[in-house]
């Protein structure tokens, strides 16, 4: 928790644009690898669940695999889900 209380303070004494925009791609990078490093631990037919805006936990199967997310087929329709909001179900 301390290391990112000193970076939220180091960002706060940023002074320029052009530095904030260095970090701001910093963080896009490092996004789009936690994406992609969550797609590959899926694969299609897997049980996976995840939570619904709703804030309801919703159970189904791995349809498709796209490059940020991934389509599961459960008992009420299909969703396109981030690859980082899912779980693995156990069988």
């Amino acid at each position: 928790m301390k290391k990112i209380q000193d970076i939220i303070t180091g960002i706060h004494n940023i002074q320029t644009n052009e530095d904030l925009n260095l970090i701001v791609e910093a963080v896009k990078l490092k996004r789009q690898y936690l994406e992609r490093t969550a797609v590959r631990q899926f694969i299609v037919g897997e049980k996976v669940q995840f939570t619904n805006r709703r804030g309801v936990p919703v159970g189904g199967t791995i349809r498709k695999i796209n490059r940020k997310y991934i389509v599961v087929d459960t008992p009420i329709g299909g969703y396109r889900v981030p690859a980082t909001m899912l779980t693995s179900q156990e069988a």
